[in-house]
């Protein structure tokens, strides 16, 4: 499953999201925007949008490999940041479109997640956004742990957990269930394909 990170997919997330904002989206708020759609779609879907890895911060949830690309990180090889470039520029702590999304590379299912989140949560503040995914278990679990340190890796599936105030409850308990056993079959397959 953490194979599946793919730096044009998540360039386009992040255009995606620039554009569907007017065009400039704060770096924080669209790492909890992407947070919460990879969250939704993997109990809906089986998969995150992302196929990123997660580290738990005080801040919540973050995408280490979507970090990157916001940032336009001296970490990225010069394919990515010249892909990267051609659709965003970093100004500041804002992201802003250049260019139109290339919808090659999302799915209809990712669009969906998208578009989930944006309807949702797109008018929150950051601070709100913050509050919100702090609820989730698959941070919270971590909490106590990131008072000792500053990062911690997540297990993506914590990401099914239920918590009492549950954000993403529009996905059935069928729905849920079938995207385990797809997520945890597709986690197999690959452990065997290493």
């Amino acid at each position: 499953m953490m194979n599946d990170f793919d730096f044009r997919k998540v360039t386009q997330v992040l255009n995606y999201l620039a554009r569907e904002l007017g065009g400039t989206i704060n770096k924080l708020k669209a790492i909890k925007l992407i947070y919460l759609a990879d969250k939704y779609h993997l109990r809906k879907y089986g998969r995150l949008v992302t196929g990123d890895q997660y580290i738990a911060m005080k801040l919540g949830p973050v995408q280490s490999g979507v970090k990157d690309i916001a940032d336009l990180s001296d970490f990225l090889g010069s394919e990515e940041r010249d892909y990267a470039s051609t659709f965003i520029s970093k100004e500041g702590h804002d992201i802003r479109s250049i260019r139109e999304a290339d919808y090659d590379e999302l799915s209809q299912t990712d669009i969906e997640a998208l578009d989930f989140v944006l309807e949702r949560f797109g008018n929150f503040r950051d601070s709100d956004l913050i509050k919100l995914t702090h609820r989730g278990y698959e941070w919270r679990r971590h909490e106590n742990e990131l008072k000792l340190r500053s990062r911690v890796s997540m297990d993506i599936i914590d990401f099914f957990e239920d918590s009492a105030n549950d954000y993403i409850s529009e996905v059935t308990k069928e729905t849920k269930k079938a995207a385990i056993s797809f997520f945890k079959e597709d986690m197999e397959v690959n452990a065997i394909l290493r």
